[in-house]
């Protein structure tokens, strides 16, 4: 040793990569192949392989530290509103284009193909969360598109190909699409009725004159969206007002960027949103100049329209935090294994045990609660089953969502002060977590929409307790905690405790499913954690009597 090397490195675990993000996760896999969707199995193991390699992890550092750029004008002064992202976004996208996680469950009659969708889903949010985003919103749009005849004839294919184009061109020159939307307004946010940008319909000679045939329904909008997701998509769904002064109704449109005569459309970018997260992504604030859209549904219903599209972004955030969630507790995880502290491991000292268990409990109990979720949208033909997603759907992204951050900041306690700096990616996953609370509904909008779908149908308590008898008898706390929350859910419900209540359904249901399907070590240690005690705003709380040794175990299987 030199005289000026001052230390020599050690007890410094090695980065968590080139791990088989799928194989390591008994959790999944067991949860993939119950809900309908082994067949699916072969294919996620590779992927996890890919996913969890140290290349395709670097990949996801690159595309947060080199963030979009937005280029309003190009060398000439023409109006060009263009988003450069790095190289690294793009071979983000390509892996999740390529595989399908936009589109597998339209393209697919396959039995299970939302549940094996979702499992893709939830690995690729163990990678990089930015570029799920204009996934998400692809994904989501084609139940609401397939209403709209010549542009799902023409737009469909493009929406369903697995070839990332990310060229700014007319959709005819192109191989594939992305679709992202348009709702929010500054004065409005979640009262989407408060919104001021309108339609009007085009004089049909002028429209027929420039666009040909295409022009047949075109609508001029005027105004601004505060919030636009993806602005480099191929095209938005955007709601806008319509009808007379004082009778006016919020439709859906469909507003492409590049016009059938192959010009720009009239949507000015003003400004990128500085984010505290989700920083790989473009977000933005738009103008509306002018812009032509078509009519997707009918005049008036643009909220059920979009809402078609909604239930399934919604879903995607309950998926992409329960990854999160996973990517935050393997790293916590591993770290614990390598690292010694006052002669021990810290995966060895017992109070560590008890966060690490009980961080581990939460990531498994969000895992199969997703799966399931997601099998609830394979089988919405079965009205037992939609009504019971129509539930668990608005709960799962309170309750699930809502447990995010905190695991972020427990996780990251876990690691310490590497934990808190930007050179690992606890930092990033830490603020990924809050945009799946606050996009497509916060939590109040949420535990709101529980309450309304309870009060539309009498059908729904029954269907929720069905969904809880499957767990049987033979856990007493959780037959006091179901029975007391059915009993509370027979009873008119107030708006004041709307929260605590998705939070019981989302919790009794976790526990159902742990109680018919994990080992006894996990469903144990879940139930007198989180039904028999108050779930309370720290991990790190189990009770005496529980195997944290066999539940990290199963946590992290290497």
């Amino acid at each position: 040793m030199s005289e000026f090397d001052t230390h020599e490195v050690f007890n410094q675990s090695p980065p968590f990569e080139n791990v088989n993000l799928f194989a390591c996760d008994p959790a999944l896999m067991e949860a993939l192949g119950r809900e309908g969707a082994a067949w699916a199995a072969d294919g996620l193991r590779e992927l996890g392989a890919k996913l969890g390699s140290a290349e395709t992890l670097d990949l996801a550092r690159l595309a947060n530290v080199n963030g979009p750029r937005l280029v309003n004008f190009d060398r000439g002064g023409r109006r060009i509103d263009e988003i450069e992202f790095h190289p690294s976004w793009h071979q983000l996208m390509s892996m999740l284009i390529e595989a399908g996680a936009h589109a597998s469950p339209w393209d697919s009659a396959r039995p299970g193909a939302q549940v094996a969708r979702a499992a893709q889903y939830l690995l690729f949010g163990q990678l990089e969360n930015g570029s799920q985003c204009p996934v998400t919103m692809t994904y989501a749009s084609v139940p609401a598109l397939r209403q709209a005849g010549p542009i799902a004839d023409k737009w469909l294919p493009k929406i369903l190909s697995r070839q990332y184009d990310p060229r700014s061109l007319p959709i005819e020159q192109k191989t594939g699409a992305l679709v992202g939307m348009g709702m929010t307004e500054k004065q409005g946010g979640t009262d989407v009725r408060a919104n001021t940008t309108r339609a009007d319909p085009m004089e049909a000679g002028a429209a027929r004159e420039r666009f040909g045939a295409e022009g047949e329904g075109a609508w001029r909008i005027v105004g601004h969206k505060w919030f636009f997701s993806a602005p480099q998509s191929d095209a938005h769904l955007v709601l806008a007002q319509t009808g007379d002064e004082g009778s006016a109704g919020l439709s859906c449109f469909f507003v492409p960027r590049f016009l059938p005569d192959g010009s720009r459309n009239a949507i000015r970018v003003q400004r990128l949103k500085d984010k505290l997260g989700n920083r790989s992504n473009a977000s933005s604030e738009v103008e509306f100049e002018g812009a032509t859209g078509w009519l997707v549904g009918k005049v008036g219903r643009g909220i059920p329209t979009i809402l078609e599209m909604g239930s399934h972004t919604r879903l995607d955030c309950v998926v992409g935090s329960a990854g999160i969630m996973r990517a935050a507790l393997t790293h916590a995880l591993h770290h614990a294994r390598g690292r010694a502290a006052f002669g021990r491991k810290l995966a060895q000292q017992p109070l560590m045990q008890n966060v690490l268990a009980d961080l581990a409990l939460e990531s498994e109990a969000a895992t199969a609660f997703a799966l399931r979720l997601a099998r609830c949208f394979d089988e919405a033909g079965d009205s037992a089953q939609a009504l019971l997603g129509r539930i668990l759907t608005p709960a799962g992204k309170y309750w699930i969502c809502k447990r995010g951050p905190g695991f972020g900041a427990e996780a990251m306690e876990v690691i310490g002060g590497n934990g808190y700096v930007e050179d690992g990616p606890l930092a990033r996953l830490y603020r990924e977590f809050p945009v799946n609370s606050i996009w497509e509904g916060s939590g109040n909008v949420m535990c709101l929409d529980v309450l309304r779908a309870f009060g539309k149908s009498p059908d729904t308590r029954d269907v929720l307790a069905a969904e809880l008898a499957l767990a049987g008898s033979g856990n007493a706390a959780f037959i006091v905690y179901s029975e007391r929350l059915l009993a509370d859910l027979a009873q008119p419900q107030d708006e004041y405790g709307a929260r605590r209540l998705a939070e019981r359904i989302v919790v009794a249901v976790q526990a159902a499913l742990l109680l018919r399907h994990a080992p006894a070590f996990v469903a144990d240690a879940f139930v007198r954690s989180r039904l028999a005690q108050d779930v309370g705003g720290a991990y790190g709380r189990l009770p005496d009597g529980v195997d944290c040794d066999a539940i990290l175990a199963r946590a992290l299987a290497t």
